[in-house]
């Protein structure tokens, strides 16, 4: 913990507009990644520098808000599934005003690859949705990486419960199990190299294995 507060204080501070979506997130209950987690993600992007990315879980926009800063020249894809977040999400993007370069689908992801490939291939997708389904998301939008794309998962560690879950609920006990079976069948694929780093709630990085040879 003294260890996460050290490297808290070591952050940029965030913009005013930034801060009151950060206090409206926190107002509502709705889940944006940890202050470390983003500037970790900030960092691969401009690392990385895609030009496509696409992000499963858009909630009220922040993380594609925040990505568009990491790579203001690049064009986003996001994906809500929750009609009020959603329309929230597109009120923020149009209030940053980069609608331009952020695109906002209202629906499920698991229904949505058909009109999402239409912006293929990505040579970034971000997974920060419902965290029993990450597999089937990895499943449907890995086909639609670039061939030296990455793929960013989020909160594969959850709350430390995927590696100890004995003060769990009952719930977050089931959440965890359904995270690490992915996370052991995501490290399990030859196809792809994976690390998984323990920033904010675990972030697991996966590129494609350019010798594997079916």
């Amino acid at each position: 913990m003294e260890q996460n507060a050290y490297l808290q204080s070591l952050l940029p501070e965030s913009s005013e507009a930034l801060k009151q979506l950060e206090h409206e997130a926190r107002k509502q209950g709705v889940p944006i990644m940890e202050p470390l987690g983003i500037q970790f993600l900030m960092q691969l992007i401009r690392l990385h520098k895609p030009n496509k990315l696409l992000e499963i879980g858009t909630a009220i926009g922040y993380s594609a808000l925040r990505m568009h800063e990491a790579a203001p020249n690049s064009s986003i894809t996001t994906i809500e599934r929750d009609g009020e977040r959603f329309e929230q999400a597109v009120e923020n993007v149009c209030k940053f005003q980069v609608q331009d370069c952020i695109e906002i689908f209202h629906g499920d992801a698991l229904d949505l690859k058909n009109k999402v490939s239409q912006s293929a291939p990505f040579d970034f997708i971000f997974i920060d949705a419902a965290k029993g389904k990450y597999e089937e998301f990895f499943h449907l939008y890995a086909p639609l990486l670039s061939e030296n794309g990455m793929i960013v998962t989020d909160n594969v560690l959850f709350k430390g419960y995927v590696a100890d879950d004995r003060q769990a609920t009952k719930r977050m006990a089931k959440l965890a199990k359904k995270i690490r079976n992915f996370n052991q069948w995501l490290a399990a694929q030859e196809q792809y190299h994976t690390s998984v780093v323990p920033i904010g709630d675990g972030v697991a990085i996966t590129v494609k294995n350019h010798n594997y040879t079916n």
